[in-house]
């Protein structure tokens, strides 16, 4: 009961997310009810590996609930366990877009200096053939937005419950700009909302247009592959019976050494020497 009961205080499982899950399994609460592999759902873990992607070598393992928030947060333990433990920072970390987060990418740009090269998370993009954010451009010195008309968008500073500061153009001045069936048809002045952490995101967009990145990105799900063929996907079933977070956490750091132990085998292993000609 009080593994049970802590299960449900760990960050990477019970306390990774507000939101109450849709099934809770009675014997093991920290496995999450999931479709993820597109077939009938099941309660299942979330294996997350930290990889070195040049030698393709499993530097840190951690389990956690199979849902997003718990998966970010299990990377950001690896990364300090790994420098913690071995003296090892990245410099660059791949990974797909569900680590794209602004919180996240601020993470790692300002308070670790690691390059992201994870494509971000942006629902700023219209599709209603209006202008979209990216159409406006951004003056950090005078912390303003300057629109396509070449007009200026002010802020008061505050922020919003969504994290983000809210910069407004004047009414009389978009109401008068003959773009404005373009920029804000359906409202009085274009507003453009900006996160707190938009400079961290702004550093993630630029390195996506980079060679290094594209370099980057397909690659840790191959890697995965490649050096944990067996837990590629980072869904692990949890069975009927009762499999605490404790013993899958263990499973995996078991396994993860496993695959280390085979992949220095082939970097150390030499064919046998080619057998000598006897002469009678």
């Amino acid at each position: 009961m009080k593994e049970y009961l802590a299960t449900l205080d760990d960050a990477a499982f019970g306390a990774a997310s507000d939101v109450t899950p849709k099934f809770v399994s009675p014997s093991d609460p920290a496995a999450q009810w999931t479709g993820a592999m597109r077939g009938p759902a099941f309660f299942a873990y979330a294996d997350n590996y930290l990889i070195d992607v040049k030698f393709g070598i499993i530097m840190d393992v951690e389990a956690s609930r199979a849902i997003r928030q718990a998966e970010v947060g299990a990377a950001k333990t690896m990364i300090e366990r790994t420098e913690e433990r071995f003296g090892v920072k990245p410099e660059r970390l791949a990974a797909d877009t569900a680590y794209g987060s602004a919180a996240n990418l601020n993470w790692l740009v300002n308070e670790k200096q690691i390059a992201p090269h994870i494509p971000v998370i942006d629902k700023s993009k219209r599709e209603d053939g209006t202008f979209s954010r990216e159409d406006f451009t951004f003056d950090k010195a005078r912390d303003i937005y300057i629109c396509p008309a070449g007009k200026v968008l002010r802020t008061t500073g505050t922020v919003s419950t969504d994290h983000a500061v809210r910069y407004i153009a004047p009414v009389p001045v978009c109401r008068a700009c003959p773009l404005k069936p373009k920029c804000c048809p359906n409202m009085p002045a274009r507003r453009v909302l900006r996160d707190v952490n938009e400079d961290a995101r702004d550093v993630a967009r630029t390195l996506a247009k980079t060679e290094a990145f594209e370099q980057s990105v397909p690659r840790p799900q191959a890697r995965r592959d490649a050096v944990c063929p067996s837990q590629a996907h980072p869904q692990a079933r949890s069975p009927p019976v009762a499999r605490p977070a404790r013993r899958h956490k263990t499973s995996s750091l078991c396994a993860a050494i496993a695959q280390n132990l085979r992949r220095l085998a082939k970097f150390v292993a030499r064919p046998p020497p080619q057998a000598m000609a006897c002469v009678a």
